[in-house]
């Protein structure tokens, strides 16, 4: 009788243990957190912890504190998986992430299965909002979006111009090159090269000769920062003159260390600075003052986890699912401004603008907002 009372007891004990040791509200964030563009993945990350610090501070979600999980994809599809799969186990009920088309797309099939919300800050490519998943939302644009601002862009401004479309065959590399491929023929604009590289290559001397030997004025990149400053640094070397024009895959500072000088007037897409909207001031400075340059994607990780927050308060729950409908419904007063989401969980913000590649008042290469 004794031994059933103290297992009785023990049970109790076990149980009220349990609930406590699982009272936080685990968040996932997923993105590369090491490898060539860890960059963005400290975007990813810092935003989502500065952002759940904020709403911790404020009393939580619901009156529960948020706890933040990492998990590093590496940009690697397989290990999106595994970081999808460790989210599961983990008890992970929403993500943060993931940043790479490639990766966010098959993760969201093993949240969607386990019921798990995930909102990107930077995924663009449509297909992840497009396949009827009940889990699927970002805070970023679209490459169809995009790529119709950009391919306008070379019809207005390149329109006599020779322009290569050269693209990284990634999902989100030569998805944006196509939609831009798109939005320029339909405008008058055909490529006279049009070709696709490898992520991680690092001699772009073949395809640079090529280009000169065709006469481009204007490369149009679909890819990422890693690549794009060696074919700005190399084809400066060579002697080819041509301004390279891509999207948001390049917003990062680092793209200027990789390229050098040959960045000046470099050109880029991406939404709307939120680091420059007044309302943002305080809160761009407490980035600052941790040492952290709330650059690109940071605010948009931010806006994610307060989107979610707002939505559990509004469902009066912490079920995903019950969460995202409320997402759906809602209007979200965020560091971007009010966000609502359609029916497909797409944001509806102000579209993509133009950026340049210039010296800052710190003497130091960055983009800037120019008027389009």
């Amino acid at each position: 009788m004794k031994k059933s009372l103290l297992s009785a007891v023990a049970l109790t004990a076990m149980v009220a243990f349990s609930g406590s040791a699982w009272a936080d509200i685990l968040v996932g964030v997923g993105g590369p957190l090491t490898g060539p563009n860890a960059a963005f993945g400290a975007q990813l990350q810092k935003g989502a912890e500065q952002a759940a610090a904020d709403i911790n501070a404020a009393g939580g979600i619901n009156g529960e504190k948020i706890k933040i999980v990492l998990g590093d994809d590496v940009s690697d599809p397989k290990q999106g998986i595994s970081v999808a799969n460790k989210f599961v186990a983990d008890g992970v009920k929403f993500v943060v992430g993931h940043f790479n088309s490639g990766v966010s797309i098959p993760a969201s099939e093993v949240y969607a299965e386990n019921g798990i919300l995930e909102i990107t800050p930077a995924a663009t490519n449509p297909v992840f909002t497009e396949r009827g998943l009940w889990n699927t939302f970002r805070t970023c644009g679209r490459d169809d979006q995009q790529g119709g601002i950009a391919g306008k862009y070379l019809a207005d401004h390149y329109k006599d111009a020779k322009v290569a479309i050269i693209h990284d065959k990634t999902p989100y590399g030569q998805g944006l090159a196509d939609e831009t491929k798109k939005a320029a023929n339909a405008a008058g604009v055909k490529e006279v090269i049009y070709e696709g590289v490898n992520v991680g290559d690092k001699d772009f001397s073949a395809l640079i000769a090529k280009m000169k030997e065709a006469g481009v004025s204007v490369i149009y990149w679909g890819g990422l920062h890693t690549e794009a400053g060696l074919i700005i640094r190399q084809a400066a070397d060579q002697g080819l003159k041509a301004k390279l024009v891509s999207g948001d895959g390049i917003v990062s500072n680092e793209l200027a260390s990789i390229a050098g000088d040959a960045v000046e007037g470099t050109l880029n897409t991406f939404g709307p600075d939120p680091t420059i909207n007044p309302a943002n001031k305080d809160l761009v400075a407490k980035f600052k003052a941790a040492g952290f340059n709330p650059e690109a994607y940071t605010l948009y990780s931010y806006a994610a986890l307060q989107t979610i927050a707002a939505a559990a308060k509004d469902a009066g729950s912490l079920d995903a699912e019950a969460v995202a409908a409320a997402m759906k419904k809602g209007k979200f007063s965020t560091v971007l401004g009010e966000l609502s989401f359609d029916e497909k969980g797409d944001p509806k913000l102000p579209g993509y603008v133009m950026y340049e590649w210039k010296k800052g008042p710190d003497g130091k290469y960055s983009y800037f907002q120019q008027t389009m």
